[in-house]
This record gives structure tokens, sequence and C-alpha cells, in this order.
């Protein structure tokens, strides 16, 4: 941590707090989530940092909570993707033959679908919940941290240590988890990060459309939509959003960066 690059510090501290704000969110925002304070879209003053929303919602309250709402979904999602994608994705290089064959080209039938486009189908038939965005979102990136997991394990799988732990009779979860695992964290950290950008995105791009997290429930993209005919008469009310999605997109980003060329240094120095 001595050694972090400034571009990297000033990331993690942007991180950080936008996390710290979406945990503590009933505590920092100022006025209740779907409470009508003010007039439609008051400029800013004492009384609102940010002014007010196109009904008079305080907007720096609605940011905190549409904050907190789009952090833990594309966390979670994150989550899911990832359990679900690096599970496969190592199991399929270990097993090889008809298992890998069999997952690889049903995750490149799911792949050969838009993602928005799959998403936008699935849920106009389900109920917009923040447990089927949730899981909506996990399971279709998961395609994309299966590729990345399964191509990096294949590679690993033909080392001599692999080929040892299987002379050995080491099971396949001890080859998976102590063997191939460990050596393929350095791209998987990095991808970790990436899936959580495209997980916010994505989650304020369905609400955008109407098809995410619904009223009165509060989320960056959610609020863009609501906010977005201010625009013509000069109300940068959709604009806040908006870069609070690209500050923390971008934060995560140099994090990750960060994170990859710290892991990948170490692991040439150790060769």
């Amino acid at each position: 941590m001595r050694r972090i690059p400034l571009g990297a510090a000033l990331g993690l501290i942007i991180t950080v707090l936008f996390f710290l704000a979406a945990i503590f969110a009933p505590l920092l925002a100022p006025y209740g989530m779907a409470e009508v304070v003010g007039g439609v879209w008051e400029p800013a003053s004492d009384k609102f940092w940010l002014g007010t929303d196109n009904i008079g919602r305080d907007l720096l309250t609605r940011l905190i909570y549409g904050g907190r709402t789009t952090i833990f979904i594309a966390t979670a999602a994150t989550l899911v993707a990832f359990g679900v994608g690096t599970a496969l994705g190592l199991l399929a290089a270990v097993l090889g033959g008809w298992a890998d064959q069999a997952l690889s080209r049903f995750v490149d039938l799911v792949m050969s679908i838009p993602a928005l486009i799959f998403a936008l189908v699935v849920l106009s038939v389900t109920p917009t919940t923040v447990l089927v965005l949730v899981l909506v979102m996990g399971l279709l990136e998961s395609t994309r941290v299966f590729r990345l997991s399964r191509a990096v394990a294949v590679d690993i799988t033909v080392m001599d240590y692999v080929e040892a732990a299987r002379l050995r009779g080491e099971r396949r979860t001890w080859i998976i988890f102590r063997e191939i695992l460990p050596n393929a964290l350095s791209p998987l950290v990095s991808e970790l990060g990436l899936r959580f950008i495209f997980g916010v995105l994505f989650i304020s791009t369905l609400s955008f459309l109407g098809l995410g997290v619904q009223p009165p429930q509060a989320d960056w993209g959610g609020i863009v939509k609501e906010n977005k005919e201010g625009i013509v008469y000069g109300i940068p009310a959709a604009l806040y959003p908006a870069v609070a999605i690209a500050a923390l997109s971008i934060s995560v980003n140099l994090v990750a960066d960060w994170v990859l060329n710290r892991t990948s240094s170490l692991k040439g120095g150790r060769g």
C-alpha cells in the first residue's frame, strides 16, 4: 500500500467513499427517500444542496439512496456471476471432453444474444424485483466470467504441478481450489472490477428503460429517467447521477488495474 500509485489511491478513496455512503445512507440523507419536500426542480440552496427533482424530492437524498440500490444490486450480481462463472469455467477445464464442450457451446449460445435484449425479454415477463434483477444480471454476466476462467484454467491444467497433483491422487476439488484457482486469481481479480462496473451500467440502463428498479425506490438510472426532460430547460438534475456513475466506474477501474499490475509483478518476481 505504501507504493500505491496516485491514480489508484484516488480511485480507492472514491470507491470506499461511495460504498460508505451506500452503507450509511439512512444516516447521511437529509430527508426521506420518497419524501416531497419542495417545489419541482428547485435550484440548489442551503436547504437543498443539489436542488429538487421532477416532483419536489431532495435530489441529494435521492442520489444517496440511489447509490445504495445501484451498488448493492451491482455487487450482488457480480458475486453471483463470479460464483457461477468461475466454478463452471474451472470445472470445464478440469473435466475436459464432452462436459467442456457442452458447457462451452451453451455459453456460446447465450452470449450470441445481446445481454441487454436478453434481459429486457426476461424482465418483461417476470416480476421486476431486486432478487430477479440480481439473478438475471448475474447469470448473464457469468458467461463472460466462464470464458475467462476456462481460458486461464486450460493453460494451468497442463502445468507440471497440476500433473503432479493428479499423480498423487488428489481429488478434483483439491486441484481446482488449491492448484488452479490461486494461480488464476490475477486476471480474475481484474475481471471482478470490470464486471462490477458493467453491473452498475447494466442496472442503470435497465432502470432508464423502465425495467430496472421500480419507483418509489431510487437508483441512478431511474433518477436520470425521471429528470431527463429538465435538460431541455437547463436543469442539471439528470446530470448528477450520470456523474456519479462515471466517477464510480473510473475509480473502480483504476483500483482494478493497479491490483492486476501488482499481482502480475509479484508472480513475475517469483518466477
